[in-house]
């Protein structure tokens, strides 16, 4: 699978722009990319860091002015155990191919009562794990393993996880899920 990059290197969206005002500072995006989503929350005054593997999407990143950091989200992240939001967006819940084993990750970084907002699959979507790349301009970067989450499966990776899915929802065909430590019910 190649992933094209266009939304990731795009504006902020009204969806984006709803889901950025459930975060509470101070917030982690993981797997941020060039930055959008950690850029626009600074400009709201709320503190946010952003991590990424990918070299050119951090240049771009500080480029525009976003905080960012080249790292992965499972070397040492500053601020572990303090973040009260962490972002995995545009997919990123299937960074490594093991969304069980990233929900746990982040659960560490997390404060107690922290929530991660989550982008899934639509409903009635197969979970799939396998390989991708991301492409912009035409150059191609290396592949990386990497999982397809639908929101039908959230609930039971989330409780693999450590955490349990407050809320899912739906925007402009966009599906997202708040999930947190400890136990809570589910809002859909």
């Amino acid at each position: 699978m190649s992933v094209v990059v266009d939304r990731w290197c795009g504006p902020i969206t009204s969806d984006d722009a709803d889901l950025l005002s459930r975060a509470r500072a101070p917030v982690l995006d993981i797997g941020c990319g060039p930055g959008r989503h950690v850029l626009a929350l600074t400009e709201q005054g709320k503190i946010a860091m952003g991590i990424d593997l990918t070299k050119p999407a951090v240049a771009l990143a500080r480029r525009r002015g976003a905080p960012v950091l080249h790292r992965s989200v499972f070397a040492r992240v500053p601020g572990a155990g303090r973040w009260r939001s962490a972002l995995l967006l545009d997919g990123n819940i299937g960074i490594g191919a093991d969304p069980v084993g990233l929900l746990r990750r982040v659960r560490s970084l997390l404060c107690a009562g922290g929530t991660a907002l989550v982008e899934l699959d639509p409903p009635g979507s197969t979970a799939i794990s396998s390989s991708a790349r991301l492409e912009l301009d035409g150059v191609a970067g290396p592949w990386f393993p990497w999982t397809q989450l639908s929101v039908d499966d959230v609930v039971a990776v989330a409780a693999s996880g450590g955490m349990t899915v407050i809320e899912t929802w739906s925007a402009n065909a966009r599906w997202f899920a708040e999930l947190r430590s400890g136990r809570y019910g589910v809002r859909a």
